[in-house]
Order: structure tokens, then sequence, then C-alpha cells
């Protein structure tokens, strides 16, 4: 259930929900380690407060100390070094009562190896009572509550056993550990040590702090990250996918992707190559389209005539007749054949082109090989000499497709040779203007264009090439003209000026590369 709860949520609200799962882990581990850290504290004292009971025990039952007030002051005082550490120490007889309190005695901890005499513990006694009657005052409520829980613990299962507790205020952390204190089966007193234990809270305080601390740390580093994920990086993602919803709805120029063009990283490697691809698309389709409208426009008047041929053919007897509607019927399936023929070619091609590479070719070499190819062909056959014209040491170099730059070249030179006499000149120029474009030229001897025809013979299925060269799809120059354009080039017509003839001319970029 949570994999498919998590498989719907969109990037962000994942990224969220995630940081969000493990943030709660580890705060109830936090938690967890926080709750045990003040009992394991305490356990470690309540070793020691243990340790020192069990000694101090030890002491009065080895010196025969009697449980009442001046022999237990006494005994206090000549074992400070043992509570050296500790806040106070309390001694209670079996009734409860209060016997022996460090409170009331000036103990040094610097000086607990000097031994007294007895004369010495004497006055010292004196100046305790006196002391006493003014520390009383102040200590008597403690004690007084401390009798009351070592009534209790008299009465609890835990009798015989050290009872650690706890009492906190705003400004103290008292750790009090009591025992009583057996001389053989019988209870002769209680025995209590209290601990200023401010450093087990101080070391929890300073660890909630650290911990509330790091959780804000981590939580602020988690919005910003989740911020900047959803500025940078998911709010043009989905301006992305927006945008293919608008290609499929045929709606694409309501969503506007140029600033994520724009952008130096992935996304904007990504965003230029969907609008190129999509751009591909839409010209693909637009031509699939027109090529289909006009594919059907001129298959039309042959199949009109097939039609018509081969209703009369029928009725038909005269024999001559008969044979000039089987040539418009043979005529007819030719062209249709063809355009067909022609029309899958192009298809074909255009499918390869976008799988083809450009790379640095020379535009020269490709020209010449072309050049020599029809020369030996129409020049022997027709008496018709191609002519390759360059003017520039520097070569021709551009960035293309070099079968498909042949394509356009032969191509160029058919058509000048459908309109071409028998033993005149084509000649193929390469030249370079001002901006180190390089231009192709392909100059006939022919009649030329008819001015009305200039803006024609780059269409699809437009020909005007003479009867004997046969039916031609009209194709040629429309293929040329979208092979020029695939190589970033212009294609124009027009009749050359200097001479009779007609003159084609292609303008390719300077190769940058």
């Amino acid at each position: 259930m949570l994999s498919s709860f998590i498989k719907n949520l969109s990037i962000l609200k994942k990224f969220l929900f995630i940081n969000l799962l493990v943030f709660v882990i580890f705060g109830s581990l936090t938690i967890v380690y926080l709750i045990g850290i003040q009992p394991n504290l305490i356990h470690k004292k309540k070793t020691n407060h243990i340790q020192i009971i069990d000694n101090t025990i030890e002491h009065i039952r080895r010196l025969h100390i009697q449980f009442n007030e001046d022999d237990i002051k006494k005994f206090l005082f000549s074992t400070r070094f043992l509570f050296q550490n500790l806040d106070r120490v309390l001694i209670f007889d079996s009734d409860f009562n209060l016997i022996g309190d460090t409170d009331t005695l000036d103990l040094d901890p610097r000086s607990f190896s000097q031994r007294l005499e007895i004369v010495e513990m004497d006055i010292l006694s004196d100046d305790i009572k006196s002391e006493e009657k003014e520390i009383g005052k102040s200590k008597k409520e403690d004690s007084d509550s401390l009798s009351d829980i070592l009534m209790n613990y008299s009465k609890s299962s835990d009798f015989g056993k050290p009872f650690t507790f706890t009492q906190e205020s705003y400004e103290q952390f008292l750790l009090i550990t009591i025992k009583n204190v057996n001389d053989g089966e019988k209870n002769i007193g209680f025995l209590a040590i209290t601990e200023k234990a401010n450093d087990i809270k101080v070391a929890i305080n300073e660890r909630k702090i650290f911990i509330i601390r790091t959780a804000f740390v981590v939580a602020l580093v988690i919005l910003i990250f989740s911020f900047v994920l959803n500025r940078y990086f998911l709010k043009p993602i989905k301006i992305l996918v927006n945008y293919t919803r608008s290609i499929k709805e045929k709606n694409k120029k309501t969503f506007n992707i140029q600033t994520i063009k724009n952008r130096n990283d992935e996304l904007g490697v990504l965003s230029n190559s969907l609008d190129e691809m999509t751009n591909e698309l839409h010209k693909r389709i637009n031509n699939a389209e027109n090529f289909s409208t006009d594919l059907v426009h001129e298959i039309r008047n042959p199949l009109a005539s097939l039609k018509g041929a081969s209703e009369i053919i029928s009725e038909t007897e005269d024999k001559i007749q008969r044979d000039k509607l089987v040539n418009i019927v043979s005529e007819d399936v030719t062209r249709i054949e063809r355009l067909i023929t022609d029309y899958s070619q192009m298809l074909k091609d255009e499918a390869a082109i976008t799988k083809e590479k450009m790379k640095k070719i020379d535009l020269e070499l490709i020209a010449n090989s072309v050049v020599d190819d029809f020369n030996s062909i129409y020049n022997s056959k027709r008496g018709i000499k191609i002519e390759l014209k360059t003017n520039n040491s520097k070569g021709y170099a551009i960035l293309g497709i070099e079968n498909r730059i042949e394509q356009i070249i032969a191509n160029l030179l058919d058509n000048s040779i459908s309109f071409s006499k028998d033993n005149q000149t084509i000649d193929v120029v390469l030249t370079k203007d001002n901006d180190e474009n390089i231009i192709l030229k392909v100059i006939d001897e022919g009649e030329g264009f008819k001015e009305k025809d200039t803006n024609k013979i780059f269409k699809r299925f437009y020909s005007n090439r003479p009867k004997m060269f046969g039916e031609h799809s009209g194709l040629g120059l429309n293929i040329v003209k979208n092979l020029v354009e695939l190589h970033n080039g212009s294609i124009s017509a027009s009749n050359n000026a200097d001479q009779k003839g007609a003159k084609i001319e292609i303008t390719f970029p300077k190769n940058i590369s």
C-alpha cells in the first residue's frame, strides 16, 4: 500500500514524503535515546552511591559506632574523605530521627588524610552544636521529608536494598540513595547520601539543544533544497510535459519554452532537442499531408484518363483508335507508377536523412566526381560537355552529408541536360561571397526559364521537360530544394544574364567547425 501511495506522488511530494519519513524515524530514535540518557547516567552515579554506602556501613560496623548524635558526628568527621564528592550524608536512627548530617560539619576535602585526637573531636563537637542551630532551620524541612521517605522505604519490598530516587527543582537536580543499616538481624538506622547531579541535566540539555539545532538545520536544508528542486528542475519539467501535451493537442503556441532552452544544463539540452524534434516532426507531418494531397491530385488526372480510355476501348473497333487508347492507358499507368515510385523513394530518403550525421566535406571533390560521371555518359552520347570551374585555392569545405550533396548536383545536372541540345556546354561553378559562404551554380545553354516558371520549378510534381525525355514525376528539383534546406542553404532559379540558358544557384553556409 505504501509503495503504491508513493508511486502516485509527484517527484517533489515523493522527496518531501521520504524526507519526512526519515525525519520521523530518526526523531523517534532520538527521543528514545534522550529518554535513555538520564537513566543511564543515574545508574552510573547510583553504582557509586552504593559503593560509598557499603564502605560507610562497613566502617560503622568495624568501629562499632553507636547510633547517637555524638558518635555519628565524630564518625562523619573522621571519615569525611569518603564523602568529598557528595552534597550531603545523613544518618537516621531506627525511629527515623536525624542523628548526623554533614551539612552541620565544616568538612574540608583537603584535610581528610589528617587524624584528629579525641580532644579535638570534643572541641569540634561543641563548635558543631553551635553551628547546627543556624543551619538546622534551613535543613529541617529536607530532613523531615527524607524521614517520610525512609518510613515508606521500611515498609516497601525494596527494604534492605539500596534505593535511589531524584528530586528536581528549578535550580537543583538531586540524586538521593538510601539504605538501612543492620547490626546482625536488627535494623539500627538508615544511611542517606545526596549528590547534586546538575551535570546530568546539563548533559541532557546540551544533547537536546544539539539535536534541536541539527533538526532545524536539516529541516531548513530540506526546505531550501525542495524550493531549488521545484524552482529549477521540477517546474521546467512540468512546462515540458505541458508542452508535449499541447503538441499532441496541436496547440503548441500556448507554451513558450524559450527560457528553458536558454539554460546551459541538461534541461536546456533536453528542451532544445525536444523543440527541434517537435519542429522536425511537424515539418514531416505537414510534408506528408502536402505530399498526400499533391499525390492524390497528380494521380487523379491519369486515373480519369484511364477510366475514360477503358470505357471507350471496349467499344472501339477501329484498330488505329484502339492502339491510341492502349497507348494512353500505358502512359497513364507509367505515370502513376513513376509518381508512386518517386514519392516512395522520397519518403525513404527523408527517413534516411534524419539518421545521417553531417561532417566536414570538400564540395569541389564531390562536384568533380559527379561531373566526371556525367561526362562519361552524355559527352559520348550527345556531345554535351560539363565543365567544373573554381577560382579559390583554399578549397570549398562545408558541413554536410556527402551522398546527399552528390544527389543535389546529379539532380541539377540531370535537369540541365533535359533542357540542353546536343553538343552544348553546362558549367558547374564554385565561388565564395564576401561572407565566405560557398556558392554552387549550374548554368546551361538551353532555352532558359519562362518568367512564370521560376517560382514553380521547385514545387512538387511540377515538370516542363520536353516530351523526348519521357514522363517525369516533377519531384527532382523539389528534392534538391529539401536537401539544400537540410544543409541550411538556399536555392534560387533564374535565366543566365550573360548568355542564353538557365541558372540555378545554391548558397551553402561556410564551415565554422
